[in-house]
């Protein structure tokens, strides 16, 4: 059960409760959110809510669908008083159950801050010395009377009022919210492109925020993709913002990518990369991609038209996934750069500017601010059909690959399912931080030729630090003829994301 609701009448907590009574829960968790007597050293006498019940009622569902989606099978719902109240009554209740205590307490507080700081709700204070103050009246609503200036930008002769126009009725797709997003969609909103897809599954860590420019100490833990959606609307309300809070999978990539007159790759995960080639060459849109190592980048511009080069033409199979910024580092500015740049080539695409450079490879080092450009032939892909074909190929593969990925909600259940948990991340990582269950630990590089030291019989788990390179090494297993060898999606971070909440 999801619910939620504005109401201009007392709140019933001990009927919201007993609705919320679930054979199946073991867990219940309540807020009360009453009217307090004194603020910030004054004495109230009452509070008076002001709130858009249309909208307040829409995105307070919202916000109970998204607890139930971050934490699993819960029953929610949540009141909002409107009107004018006294000292000591109820204005907020919420109320959540759960098979677990801990879920039922973080998705309360989930919703409760959400909430506080979503809905269209603004509060006046009424003081005992006759006194009265709109208080806290600091929602993020974009306002419908902003208008853009791109003056600076339509001066320029290749641009003008034409060009600001096409910019306006684009549509582009950037898979990533990360640091190489965080310019892209930055840049892209403030020049007025009109429709933004963002993708990400990801949440704000505290570690983002040294390269990832869109967010702030306050969005640490929210859904990236949101917060990202949340900041493109702060820069211009005019740009229309599409949130996909999952990843592309091979099943509705090319469907996705469809919708779209350009893509732009931005994660640090080689799969995603190769994912979004083929599906950009079947849609036939461009797609920019950019990776960064440390102090350097690569930038490729993809044109998916036939006789041009795409990724697999330079490298027709994907390596083996590294552990991206996390394992190697990587000094904020760098992504920084690099999506600049990605935004720059999406722009000039958009606008008709001639592509002298689209079959090569550039590479940048930022350390003495060099770049190389290495041109790229297409005769790999032409060698086994063409681009098409062999990105036809490659997302069936992949498609049939998807059922070695396997989620869990808990370690326990992993285990429960019988399966053999193999920890191949390297020796580092694990003396870093240690695997949160027992299990065999035997690094990817000894994986393939120490195969004897796994089990005969059980079924075997392979698990990493994001599923990336357990993903690859299972296919390379199953390829070898190990037909009882799966990936745990989202890997030990996958995991440490669900506690956190």
């Amino acid at each position: 059960m999801i619910r939620f609701a504005i109401s201009d009448g007392p709140i019933d907590a001990p009927d919201l409760s007993a609705s919320l009574a679930n054979p199946e829960h073991g867990g219940f968790c309540a807020f009360e959110g009453r009217v307090r007597a004194r603020n910030d050293g004054r004495r109230v006498d009452g509070l008076e809510y002001e709130i858009y019940a249309e909208l307040a009622q829409a995105e307070g569902e919202r916000i109970l669908a998204e607890a139930r989606q971050r934490f699993g099978p819960i029953d929610a719902c949540g009141v909002h008083r409107g009107g004018r109240l006294k000292v000591g009554d109820l204005a907020v209740w919420v109320g959540v159950s759960a098979a677990h205590r801990d879920a039922t307490f973080r998705a309360c507080r989930y919703v409760v801050d959400q909430l506080k700081h979503r809905l269209p709700v603004w509060k006046k204070e009424h003081y005992l010395d006759g006194d009265a103050a709109w208080v806290a009246c600091h929602h993020e609503v974009p306002s419908d009377k902003f208008v853009p200036d791109y003056s600076r930008q339509t001066r320029l002769r290749d641009v003008g009022e034409a060009g600001q126009a096409r910019l306006a009725a684009a549509k582009v797709l950037v898979i990533g919210a990360g640091g190489l997003g965080s310019p892209v969609l930055a840049y892209l909103a403030g020049a007025g492109v009109g429709r933004l897809g963002i993708v990400d599954d990801d949440a704000v860590e505290a570690s983002n925020l040294h390269r990832q420019t869109l967010y702030a100490a306050p969005d640490v833990g929210h859904p990236k993709a949101e917060a990202a959606a949340r900041r493109v609307a702060a820069i211009n309300p005019t740009v229309e913002v599409e949130v996909f809070s999952h990843r592309l999978d091979p099943g509705n990539v090319v469907d996705t990518f469809s919708r779209f007159d350009l893509a732009i790759e931005c994660t640090d995960d080689v799969t995603s990369r190769y994912l979004s080639n083929d599906a950009a060459i079947l849609a036939g849109i461009p797609l920019i991609l950019a990776s960064v190592y440390q102090y350097e980048g690569q930038l490729q511009v993809i044109g998916a038209t036939p006789g041009e080069p795409c990724l697999r033409c330079l490298w027709p199979d994907p390596p083996m996934p590294d552990g991206g910024c996390a394992a190697s580092g990587v000094l904020g500015p760098v992504p920084g750069v690099l999506g600049a740049m990605q935004a720059n080539e999406a722009l000039k695409i958009l606008l008709g500017f001639p592509q002298p450079g689209s079959a090569s490879l550039l590479l940048v080092d930022l350390l003495d601010n060099t770049t190389q450009r290495l041109a790229i032939e297409a005769h790999r892909c032409a060698e086994r059909g063409g681009c098409a074909e062999v990105a036809r190929r490659a997302l069936a593969a992949a498609r049939a690959d998807a059922a070695l990925d396997l989620e869990f909600p808990s370690w326990s259940a992993a285990m429960a399912a019988g399966f053999h948990l193999v920890d191949i991340r390297e020796p580092d990582e694990t003396a870093a931080e240690p695997a949160p269950v027992a299990m065999q630990r035997l690094p990817i590089a000894e994986l393939q030729s120490h195969l004897a030291r796994l089990p005969a019989g059980a079924p075997i788990l392979l698990v990493c630090a994001s599923g990336r390179r357990s993903g690859h090494a299972a296919r390379r297993l199953r390829a070898r003829g190990v037909g009882n060898v799966f990936s745990l999606s989202g890997g030990i971070d996958g995991f440490r994301s669900k506690s956190r909440g």
